[in-house]
């Protein structure tokens, strides 16, 4: 029982297992500290560098380490009690909600995917005149505004259908593509079929329009919103256009039970081509999740899936007197102003202009100047003293979509890591900005995703030097037979043992887990090496951030492999030519020490014991690397790689091998 007799909304329950994960992290340690004492006593009086390198490569792989144990430390989970919330506020006392939807391309955002999103929102089970939603389009697409415009008049008849069903998602795609028609009730079931070939009528009638390219003259008539796309030159060039499609304000805005509906709108900010839009972050300010890192102090805003308070994005510090005063403020919903008025009253502030000498991007709202504003905004907020809890509910609240090829996850993956590492690099980075109000052990946590760029130096180093040395006949560890051995097999082993006991307690897969361990490897050797290039050449001033859209679109043959958990690789990329360099010029050592005919048996033994870790390691990274060898020599799909990449690779791994044996 809280104060006041209230029952409490949510409880913290710490995570279980705790003694388990300290007692392994010590022993890791332990493990470290002999192999760090094993570097020092050993040092080689010839090829002392390359021994130094793997000396300081397994000096960042400790540190790295011990962040990631800072953040599982003391992780803990939330859990809320939704029907005492009816119990402690009144409909009216509740506090009103935003709900911003951004889509930036109708080619790589399918506006049925995005229409979906929005009606699924607009069916939450909360009081509808206190909620908005905002649907934010980039791309300027007249093909996006009709899908909202069909959405509109479809959520007149599926919002309802959501209540009286309980309808669960509440996205009617995949809501349709998961649940069969209820066979126990007629009527019920009649009318679902109803609903569904609504909703079908509906999706097609998007869908052939996003084919066709464009909205139709006779269609652009039915609703005066189209008349904005007349001045409108491109997606990059166009004033700013806004229309409330559903005003919740308005009383005969009901759905056929006569329930009021959602306010819905749809804004394009303005773009001009001598002006910088500022990306997405631009766009929420127009408008206007993780269990370690709450445990020690929050976790950190990862750009969706979230709730913000207000206040904690306008720029205010935290305090109570601020927040009793929030929740003490009445929800005006009587019309002031009509709709249109509105509209053009408002124009203004997504304007690309409006922010010029404001405090908008830089102390309000969305951070500017970075391209995972997320992640920046975030410690900005938190630096007010603002504080901010990782909730997992059974459903899930949030459903998103990822990317299905290889390339579209490396590029996503670069462009995190250059903006994570710039965020590092800058005044902003949490061990200066936020020193006063965000705990150290948050600062560290930070940490796991601004030095996603500094892991790939170590990473490259350990998949290419120990190969390379084992074909000049370079050892670089302990011998098999000496005891020195036990510490670097121990902490590999049982740490990746660690890491698989962990994925498939919360739910995967060992073939989930094995991929995992590739991507891990595929991303530290591509994407924040290319992030590491581009944060030097933005430095040096010969480049500029980039926004890259992520890909959302899939045909069925993509989306047949994707659930066979097949990498998809289907295009030609540097990204492509680096993975499959590496992985041919390990296979190649692998070949080279494996065949040699000028070894004989007893000296085969020999040189196992002198090379045998640097052998195993190679093994590993070639069995690391099968994706990637089956997607050169043996796919016949158009997911395989390109023969254009693997000639490329074939040229640049038997150069490497060449030049380490002679």
């Amino acid at each position: 029982m809280g104060k006041n007799g209230y029952l409490p909304l949510f409880e913290t329950r710490p995570a279980r297992g705790l003694v388990f994960f300290r007692s392994y992290a010590a022993s890791i340690f332990i493990g470290i500290c002999f192999i760090c004492f094993h570097r020092v006593s050993y040092f080689p009086v010839t090829e002392r560098w390359v021994w130094v390198g793997m000396f300081v490569a397994e000096l960042w792989f400790s540190f790295y380490f011990f962040i990631t144990v800072i953040v599982k430390w003391n992780p803990v989970f939330r859990c809320t009690f939704k029907d005492r919330l009816s119990s402690r506020f009144e409909e009216e006392e509740l506090l009103g909600v935003d709900i911003f939807v951004c889509t930036a391309d109708p080619r790589l955002e399918p506006p049925t995917m995005v229409v979906s999103t929005v009606l699924s929102v607009m069916a939450y089970d909360y009081p509808p005149h206190k909620l908005s939603v905002y649907l934010s389009d980039d791309g300027c697409s007249d093909l996006t505004f009709y899908a909202l415009l069909e959405a509109s008049g479809f959520a007149q008849l599926w919002l309802p259908f959501c209540r009286k069903l309980k309808v669960e998602p509440t996205s009617p795609e995949a809501y349709f593509q998961t649940t069969p028609e209820p066979v126990d009730d007629a009527f019920m079931a009649n009318e679902w079929l109803i609903i569904k070939k609504t909703y079908e009528d509906m999706r097609i009638r998007i869908e052939s329009m996003t084919r066709l390219g464009k909205v139709p003259a006779d269609i652009r008539k039915e609703h005066k919103g189209f008349d904005e796309w007349d001045f409108v030159v491109s997606r990059h060039d166009h004033p700013s256009i806004l229309q409330i499609l559903i005003d919740g304000r308005d009383p005969n805005a009901i759905d056929i039970e006569g329930k009021a509906l959602p306010t819905l709108v749809y804004l394009a900010r303005e773009k001009r081509p001598q002006i910088h839009h500022n990306f997405k972050a631009g766009a929420l300010n127009a408008l206007l999740e993780l269990a370690g890192f709450d445990g020690n102090g929050g976790p950190c805003y990862i750009g969706t899936g979230c709730v913000h308070r207000r206040e904690s994005l306008c720029g205010m510090k935290y305090s109570k007197e601020l927040i009793v005063e929030s929740m003490a403020m009445k929800y005006d919903r009587k019309i002031i102003e009509k709709a249109s008025s509105i509209e053009e009253n408002c124009k203004a502030l997504a304007s690309c202009t409006y922010e010029e000498n404001t405090p908008w991007g830089k102390e309000m709202g969305v951070k500017y100047g970075c391209v995972v504003e997320d992640i920046l905004t975030g410690i900005c907020i938190q630096s007010r003293g603002w504080r901010s809890v990782y909730l997992t509910p059974q459903r899930e609240a949030f459903l998103g979509m990822v990317p299905t090829t290889l390339l579209d996850t490396l590029v996503q993956h670069k462009r995190w890591a250059e903006g994570d590492f710039q965020i590092f690099l800058s005044k902003h980075c949490p061990f200066v900005y936020g020193c006063q109000n965000m705990p150290l052990k948050l600062q560290l946590s930070y940490c796991i995703y601004l030095f996603w760029v500094p892991n790939c130096f170590a990473t490259l180093y350990y998949v290419f030097v120990p190969s390379f040395c084992l074909l000049k006949g370079i050892s670089l560890f302990p011998k098999i037979s000496s005891s020195w051995g036990i510490p670097y097999l121990y902490v590999i082993v049982v740490h990746r043992v660690q890491s698989l006991v962990e994925f498939v307690w919360l739910g995967g897969t060992v073939r989930g887990w094995l991929n995992e361990q590739r991507m891990w490897m595929f991303k530290r050797t591509t994407s924040y090496f290319f992030a590491a290039i581009d944060n030097i050449l933005k430095l040096c001033g010969f480049s500029k951030s980039a926004f890259i859209i992520t890909g959302k679109v899939a045909d069925d043959d993509l989306n047949r492999r994707y659930e066979q958990e097949s990498m998809e690789f289907g295009t030609s990329s540097p990204m492509f030519t680096v993975l499959a360099t590496l992985a041919l010029f390990n296979l190649f050592g692998l070949v080279v020490v494996g065949t040699n005919k000028a070894i004989n048996d007893d000296a085969r033994i020999k040189v196992f014991d002198i090379f045998g870790f640097q052998i195993l390691l190679c093994c590993v990274l070639v069995f690391v690397n099968l994706p990637i060898y089956q997607g050169m020599f043996f796919r016949k799909d158009s997911g395989k790689i390109p023969a254009s990449v693997t000639l490329r690779s074939i040229a640049f791994a038997l150069l490497a091998s060449t030049l380490a044996m002679y």
